[in-house]
């Protein structure tokens, strides 16, 4: 069945920087597009960004473009989300999820938290 395991959330510091990792199982990794989503008390469910299968294409919500990069290793399974120069209003429980836009999930593992403060 599939399977997404995020990990890698914590306490960041504004302007500091964290990775979240996402491994996958329970499907065909490689040929499938994926995304980060996060959900905020108060701001409801949010796409962040999404990949291409292949990853040669990529995308982000305007709040976290030139911040954030999203990436994939298909020989590990796993993908990932490079957090640079967080803001408070980043706080947010990331989830990583199988599909590329909000109207493409099908799947969704159950969340990394991520505080940033300083």
């Amino acid at each position: 069945q599939v399977q997404l395991v995020e990990s890698g959330g914590g306490l960041a510091q504004p302007g500091g920087s964290l990775r979240l990792s996402c491994a996958a199982s329970g499907f065909t990794f490689g040929r499938t597009d994926m995304s980060w989503a996060r959900e905020a008390p108060g701001k409801g469910f949010e796409w962040v960004s999404g990949i291409y299968g292949d990853g040669s294409e990529t995308y982000y919500a305007d709040s976290v473009k030139g911040r954030f990069t999203i990436s994939r290793d298909n020989a590990k399974g796993t993908l990932y989300l490079q957090m640079n120069s967080p803001k408070p209003e980043d706080t947010a429980l990331y989830i990583c999820a199988k599909g590329l836009l909000m109207g493409d999930m099908d799947y969704w593992g159950n969340g990394t938290l991520v505080t940033v403060s300083s």
